[in-house]
């Protein structure tokens, strides 16, 4: 093949000979070309366009980094999560649309609209890195407070970047979990490292950062040290909810009751799996 006859076609071909998924070639392929990632339509009104040579060095530099397993967001150096396309790149997760339904079920415990003449509300996100779930919140509920704060200074500035080009006032701090933060908050929420540190999934993970993926043993450390924590940062009847793996929701529920927590309950993510738990804090101080 003349590589000056390159077409669209002929590159989301190539692309499946090597055992890409079709929606990752597509995104690939429309950032080649410098499309939008959501615009596959495009692909299907232009199949028969040519790449100019740039492109196809382009094309064939991500086919290269995909089939070496790094994630497409690096790739592109975008990602798109809960409406807003979020900046990303390897000092941060890849985040996940299972994440969504940690937003959503956070958007559920917070009233819209907030009642007049009342403060509003105060949302923290632990261990935020790019931004997403921070940022989501923010901009479906513009008059929140909401802090977020992550360990990792490279991450921060990530998010950071992402709250300043989306025009969102996200306050960020740097904290190993609540650390630095006094509350109180009605909202905590997070997506904190919860794989065990010899599970065999992370082979398929090298590219994303080890430190926000595992959290001891059995993966719960951290888990266990949020939920610790949390009490004091709650206001009275605050709700705390933790993204965790497939098969954790058990233990997480368990983990929480014993800490005082009350309404504990899980939610399942886009295939079925309890991805999220959570619970009310009652107790008055």
């Amino acid at each position: 093949m003349n590589a000056t006859d390159l077409t669209l076609t002929q590159c989301l071909s190539q692309a499946h000979a090597l055992g890409l998924a079709r929606v990752d070639a597509q995104m690939l392929l429309l950032h080649s070309v410098g499309r939008p990632l959501h615009d596959r339509a495009w692909l299907l009104a232009h199949d028969h366009d040519s790449l100019t040579p740039a492109q196809q060095v382009t094309w064939q530099d991500a086919l290269k980094r995909r089939q070496d397993g790094e994630p497409v967001a690096y790739i592109t150096g975008r990602k798109d999560f809960f409406g807003l396309t979020l900046a990303v790149d390897a000092r941060v997760l890849d985040p996940r649309p299972d994440t969504e339904t940690l937003v959503e079920w956070a958007l559920a415990t917070l009233p819209e609209p907030h009642a007049p003449n009342t403060p509003s509300w105060r949302i923290l996100d632990l261990g935020t890195g790019s931004g997403a779930v921070a940022l989501a919140l923010q901009h479906a509920r513009p008059d929140a407070q909401v802090w977020a704060v992550d360990a990792s200074e490279d991450a921060l500035a990530v998010a950071s970047a992402n709250a300043q080009r989306l025009n969102l006032p996200v306050q960020f701090v740097h904290s190993h979990w609540m650390d630095a933060v006094a509350g109180p908050f009605e909202l905590i929420v997070s997506n904190p490292p919860y794989v065990a540190e010899h599970d065999p999934h992370l082979a398929a993970l090298t590219h994303e950062p080890l430190q926000a993926l595992t959290s001891g043993v059995d993966g719960l450390d951290d888990i266990r040290q949020i939920i610790a924590q949390a009490p004091s940062r709650l206001a009275p009847g605050g709700w705390l909810l933790l993204e965790h793996g497939w098969d954790q929701a058990q233990a997480v529920q368990q983990l929480l009751r014993e800490a005082g927590f009350g309404l504990v309950r899980s939610h399942q993510d886009l295939s079925g799996v309890d991805r999220c738990t959570g619970g009310c804090f009652e107790s008055e101080r």
